[in-house]
């Protein structure tokens, strides 16, 4: 759902009837039309805590899904700009609570071991999403009718309905089961998942009294406001994970994603099927690049992909910027599209960097965003915390997005060297101040946090903890 209405717009800003059905907006329309969504997602996350603290995150995954199925059914039948901004807006706030709730709700379920594998599912999975909208867009441009933008538009009702018949078949989080008093109900759902049903495997419960000290220790501390969330000592959690869901926008992914056919054809990719044919290699790129973090972010750590990605992000960017500086020769149409009117070699430079920083962040930033914040949290505060980190996520989001258009046309290769610096400097910001939090179980972030801001000092005191046996249990078993 998320993946697919975050790309099906991409193409249909270049569909011919579209632009006409909607009187040609230009490059402020585009981008209020692009980030009514988003606007829907900020607001859709900051409600999602409550709602899933109180009706469980099975409940409000599937209350999500008929809010999204209802945007997206006012978007198909759109008769004017207000109408497609509306629908954008209303399937933002499913979007939103989707986001926020499906990795805390993937995270609670999942063993440490291979917590950020499962959670990195839900990235691959938007990433297929993506692929599918695409193809989707290509296939039906050909049509010379609303057919064309109308039929992508509603199809996004499926995956949601798929998803809302899915969710009856899915347990309810162990953890918020022992938050509500529904001990023997979560002790079945751990045994469900972690023993084939025995309820007497020392694994569950072991995993059962931890969680249950867990909640007892959380109802004195419990949150109350969202305020309290930025008082010491959980605030540096909160600041990092706002940090990560906003450095992961500050990549520019979305700019990319939502105007991939404007930035191929300004590069030298002339006629509209080659540019939406290199969109769709490039969903596939983006696809095909997050297999790898499923399968080893659990063997390489959050901190060692986040950098490395960021490497990989900040030189194509830097390339694509002096390739298209050094060369671009500005001109525009009679409808004001700006062409760059690169030499062949340097058009084919900037193509390659594209797919080259697509790749970077699908095997890095796209999985751990979600991945990070979803498993730092203590369950007191998980709903509101996880709710405050993802509407940064969609408020940086709804931001670029908003602007991105006015700038792609204004300053084009500066924005390549913008994003370039701030994935360079990204990498330092890892390195100081982001904990390494592979195999660890969410019981033991309190250990994890409880040291020094400074992350790269804070490894001899994790080792000690690590051989004094009370910390590392999940390494010791798998070993």
């Amino acid at each position: 759902m998320f993946g697919y209405d975050t790309g099906v717009l991409a193409s249909i800003l270049e569909f011919d009837k579209w632009k006409s059905y909607f009187h040609h907006p230009g490059s402020i329309g585009v981008g209020v039309i692009v980030s009514a969504l988003t606007a829907g997602c900020f607001v859709g996350s900051l409600i999602a805590g409550r709602i899933a603290d109180k009706y469980s995150r099975k409940r409000t995954i599937m209350i999500a899904c008929v809010v999204f199925s209802l945007g997206a059914a006012i978007q198909c039948g759109s008769i004017n700009r207000a109408m497609l901004i509306v629908g954008r807006f209303i399937s933002g706030l499913g979007v939103g609570v989707l986001s926020m709730t499906v990795p805390m709700f993937q995270s609670e379920l999942a063993p440490p071991a291979i917590r950020g594998r499962l959670v990195s599912f839900q990235q691959w999975a938007i990433t297929w999403g993506i692929v599918v909208s695409y193809w989707v867009d290509y296939g039906l441009h050909f049509v010379q009718s609303d057919v064309a933008w109308r039929v992508p538009i509603g199809i996004q009702i499926v995956p949601a309905a798929v998803l809302f018949v899915a969710m009856f078949f899915m347990p309810y989080s162990p953890r918020w089961l022992v938050n509500h008093g529904l001990v023997d109900e979560a002790h079945v759902v751990l045994a469900k998942l972690r023993a084939m049903g025995d309820l007497n495997a020392p694994d569950v419960v072991t995993e059962l009294e931890e969680i249950k000290e867990s909640v007892q220790v959380d109802g004195v501390t419990a949150v109350r406001s969202y305020t309290e969330l930025f008082h010491v000592p959980i605030r540096r959690r909160v600041l990092i994970g706002i940090a990560v869901h906003a450095l992961s926008q500050l990549s520019g992914i979305n700019v990319t994603l939502y105007f991939a056919p404007t930035i191929f054809k300004q590069s030298g990719l002339t006629g509209k099927n080659a540019s939406l044919l290199a969109q769709g290699l490039s969903g596939v790129v983006n696809c095909l690049f997050t297999i790898p973090a499923i399968l080893w972010i659990d063997r390489w750590g959050r901190r060692k992909t986040l950098m490395f990605g960021s490497l990989g992000c900040g030189i194509a960017y830097f390339v694509q910027a002096v390739a298209t500086g050094a060369t671009q020769h500005k001109t525009f149409d009679e409808n004001g599209d700006l062409y760059l009117n690169l030499p062949t070699g340097p058009s084919y430079v900037v193509i390659v960097m594209i797919y080259v920083f697509i790749a970077s962040f699908a095997m890095s930033w796209g999985p751990v965003s979600w991945v990070y914040p979803s498993e730092i949290f203590p369950m007191h505060i998980r709903s509101k915390a996880n709710s405050i980190t993802t509407a940064a996520n969609w408020l940086f989001n709804f931001g670029i997005s908003l602007v991105s258009p006015i700038l792609i046309k204004h300053i084009t290769w500066g924005l390549d060297l913008i994003f370039a610096i701030i994935m360079f400097v990204s990498i330092g910001i890892v390195y100081l101040f982001f904990p390494e939090t592979k195999n660890r179980s969410l019981e033991d972030m309190e250990i994890i946090f409880g040291g020094s801001v400074w992350a790269h000092r804070d490894k001899k005191r994790i080792a000690e903890y690590d051989a004094s046996g009370m910390l590392g249990q999940v390494e010791k078993q798998n070993t």
